[in-house]
């Protein structure tokens, strides 16, 4: 498993959060998603060989939200 960290400045409020983690949870390949409230930092466990760290960030842009 390979793990990445992202940051989103919307991830703050609990509603954006569950919405962002069930979408990410949802995608095959990714293992565990845990975001910071504190400062919208995204932590995703994912296996690489079944999704790529650029599908993720279009996933997330996809949900309005921005990868910084």
């Amino acid at each position: 498993m390979d793990e990445m960290t992202l940051r989103v400045k919307e991830a703050t409020d609990r509603a954006t959060i569950q919405e962002l983690e069930n979408s990410l949870l949802s995608l095959e390949g990714i293992e565990r998603a845990l975001i910071d409230t504190e400062d919208g930092e995204v932590k995703i466990t994912y296996n690489s060989e079944q999704i790529s760290r650029r599908e993720v960030e279009e996933i997330i842009q996809q949900n309005g939200l921005q990868v910084q």
